[in-house]
């Protein structure tokens, strides 16, 4: 098994951390990994959320995309021989504007070696909502919209799966990010039955053998407060694994200390 962070980010990232990719890869030499995909935030559609500071916090913009991609094949040539550092990007999925990630992916899909699709945002009060902003805001503009949790996790569920669909016609290797990322705010937030969860991800097990989109195991839920669990379990690495479902750590590194949290939980649960 190579190992692989294949969730990280960048200076790029308007919510990130200013330091140059080296200091992420040279962690990663650090740490022993041999491949580091560096998968940032693409651009999004204008106005997609109503609130101009937070879109401004969310993604790189259009006229950035060229010098990310640059960046990154920089550090790629450069560390040549010591890690392999893959391009990549962490798509947003955007439900009923396929189009838009379409005409996004399109012009890269020869550079493109990594694609990560995640679910960020639901239709809520007021328009598209982000599921991971802050407890208050997903309590307002998405609990109170829908109405009890079992709700909200249901609607976030429906986008995965069509999220997972859509993925299988990226460009690279593709995987359906952070799965458990509804439960960010766990620990704030009326509870979420883990009989849905199990459901819903036994549910998607099919779909991922049927489309080959793998999953990104996203241990960034460790680290936060709120939710202080991974956003993949154990139990559903397995069942994936076994039925030839491809897992790939992920740090969803955002600061280089951050580059191979949660790697032991990972590695144990791949080798049961």
């Amino acid at each position: 098994m190579i190992k692989w962070d294949g969730h990280s980010h960048t200076k790029f990232c308007k919510h990130g951390h200013p330091d140059e990719l080296e200091r992420y890869v040279d962690r990663a030499i650090e740490l022993g990994f041999e491949r580091y995909s560096v998968t940032e935030h693409p651009p999004l559609p204008e106005k997609l959320i109503d609130d101009e500071r937070l879109m401004a916090e969310l993604a790189m913009g259009f006229d950035e995309l060229p010098a990310y991609f640059d960046y990154v094949r920089a550090y790629r040539n450069r560390y040549e021989g010591r890690i392999e550092v893959a391009v990549g990007l962490e798509f947003d999925y955007l439900h009923g504007n396929a189009a838009f990630t379409e005409r996004l992916a399109e012009p890269w899909a020869d550079v493109l070696e990594d694609s990560v699709m995640s679910v960020h945002y639901l239709p809520g009060r007021g328009g598209m909502r982000c599921i991971d902003y802050k407890p208050d805001d997903f309590r307002i503009h998405l609990l109170d919209y829908y109405g009890t949790m079992e709700k909200v996790v249901g609607e976030y569920f429906d986008h995965v799966e069509q999220a997972i669909e859509m993925a299988s016609g990226l460009p690279g290797r593709r995987r359906i990010g952070h799965l458990g990322l509804i439960e960010k705010f766990r620990h704030e937030l009326p509870p979420i039955e883990e009989e849905q969860i199990r459901g819903r991800l036994e549910r998607l097990l099919p779909l991922l053998v049927r489309t080959g989109v793998g999953v990104d195991v996203n241990l960034a839920g460790l680290r936060v407060a709120t939710c202080g669990k991974p956003y993949v379990p154990e139990w559903f690495i397995r069942a994936c694994t076994e039925a030839g479902v491809d897992c790939v750590y992920g740090s969803d590194s955002h600061k280089p200390e951050q580059v191979g949290f949660g790697w032991d939980y990972y590695a144990k649960a791949v080798e049961c």
